[in-house]
């Protein structure tokens, strides 16, 4: 029976989990898959953590140098998060010939092009299957189970703590903040929550699926990005009436006149299948040229869910010798071939805050004429503000961001309008 030793290089929350899995299941790999993966070392500062997980004190190793240079350890599972000293340990392991299994979607979307040359070069694996929708198989589906297909479009929720975040609001009725706070008690969220909440976290990944599914790097820097933080429950009350539900969704497409990227906040009707997808779990929609429609579910963080597609990848890694690396010229930049998509196409929702005389909308609407946006549905709320302004609300029928972008800033400069106080792209 084939000996596969494992080293695990942080143990926190899916480090844990990780070991948890791998100790819990042993037999049944030994069973199932004829490989007996037994963790040889693991790398974590806080000594008392590794204790208290049963593992024994001469498998803790004292620095990256003892991980290298173990005989016993086949693969390298790196899940301490942020870009160092993971990015060192890691390219340390490779270039020592040891396999790697990341879920540092930060690392491996801005360095994936170091990793793997060095990975190459030794004759290693380098799987990341964890980085992206923690225990949804979506990278694995587009490396093996969809690769006859030309991927056309993928659309997904892929951050969690927003998602959480969205649904609360929408169910509750409670303000971003006050859920927000909620969401960093429980955990979902991080004391520093930007990177989620800003839609980073959910960039990284994108940039890594959308890399994937259009075989060609697309660096984060060329994602649009926009967070929940202005998100307020007015709108997805709003939207509510419509028939729309409000999500963080991730977005890619591969048309005729290049490839968009973009991640910011949608109303997305309640009739399509993300609408309802809740509370902490992700999904990715794909669109196939062959395949059609198809959606991966389940949960996109935590220390089993992740730990799963770690050991997954492990279990890849020890069974297959030919490794798999990507289908494209992975270097930093986009290939200058790669045409990108800025000025895309979308509906949009509009709440305005303005005065209650007669003339408002025939100026709005001649506006709305002048750039070209086409009013799909219009509604005017009897509620006044203190400012004696009231809400009026717009849903355009398709047209492009930067017709919305000079319309909103020509409305602004009206006095009749004293604000415009939400501007939310709608999927269609």
């Amino acid at each position: 029976m084939k000996k596969v030793g494992v080293a695990i290089l942080g143990l926190g929350v899916v480090g844990g989990g990780t070991y948890r899995i791998l100790t819990e299941h042993r037999e049944m790999y030994k069973k199932c898959h004829k490989i007996d993966i037994a963790v040889e070392a693991v790398l974590e500062r806080n000594s008392e953590k590794a204790l208290a997980l049963g593992i024994e004190p001469e498998k803790i190793a004292k620095n990256i140098q003892e991980i290298c240079s173990n005989p016993d350890v086949d693969i390298v599972v790196e899940v301490m998060g942020g870009v160092e000293p993971a990015k060192s340990f890691v390219l340390d392991c490779l270039y020592a010939g040891k396999s790697v299994v990341t879920s540092n979607k930060e690392l491996f979307c801005k360095y994936s092009h170091e990793l793997e040359v060095a990975a190459k070069k030794n004759h290693c694996g380098l799987f990341y299957e964890a980085s992206c929708v923690g225990g949804v198989p979506v990278i694995r589906a587009l490396l093996d189970n969809l690769q006859g297909n030309k991927i056309l479009s993928m659309m997904g929720i892929i951050n969690g703590t927003t998602n959480y975040i969205l649904t609360k609001m929408s169910a509750e009725g409670s303000d971003y903040k006050e859920v927000l706070k909620e969401a960093q008690k429980l955990g979902y969220a991080e004391a520093n929550p930007t990177a989620d909440v800003e839609g980073y976290d959910a960039t990284y990944k994108l940039s890594i699926l959308s890399s994937l599914a259009f075989h060609t790097k697309i660096p984060y820097t060329k994602i649009y990005r926009e967070g929940i933080t202005d998100i307020e429950v007015t709108d997805i009350e709003y939207g509510k009436k419509f028939g729309y539900a409000l999500k963080l969704l991730a977005i890619g497409k591969n048309g005729e006149s290049g490839i968009e990227v973009r991640v910011h906040p949608s109303f997305i009707k309640n009739t399509h299948p993300l609408a309802g997808v809740n509370d902490s779990y992700n999904a990715v929609f794909i669109t196939g040229d062959s395949v059609e429609d198809v959606m991966l579910y389940g949960r996109g963080a935590g220390a089993l869910p992740t730990g799963s597609a770690i050991v997954g990848d492990i279990i890849y890694c020890a069974t297959h010798s030919n490794y798999q690396y990507l289908t494209f010229e992975n270097t930093e930049d986009a290939s200058p071939s790669t045409k990108f998509v800025d000025n895309f196409e979308s509906a949009y929702y509009l709440r305005l805050n303005a005065t209650d005389r007669s003339g408002v909308l025939a100026k709005v609407a001649a506006i709305f004429a002048k750039c070209k946006i086409s009013v799909a549905q219009m509604t005017q709320e009897n509620s006044r503000a203190a400012d004696g302004t009231v809400p009026l609300i717009f849903i355009t029928h398709v047209t492009r961001e930067n017709n919305v972008t000079k319309a909103v800033q020509m409305i602004s400069e009206c006095e009749e309008v004293a604000k415009v106080a939400a501007v939310i792209r709608v999927v269609s």
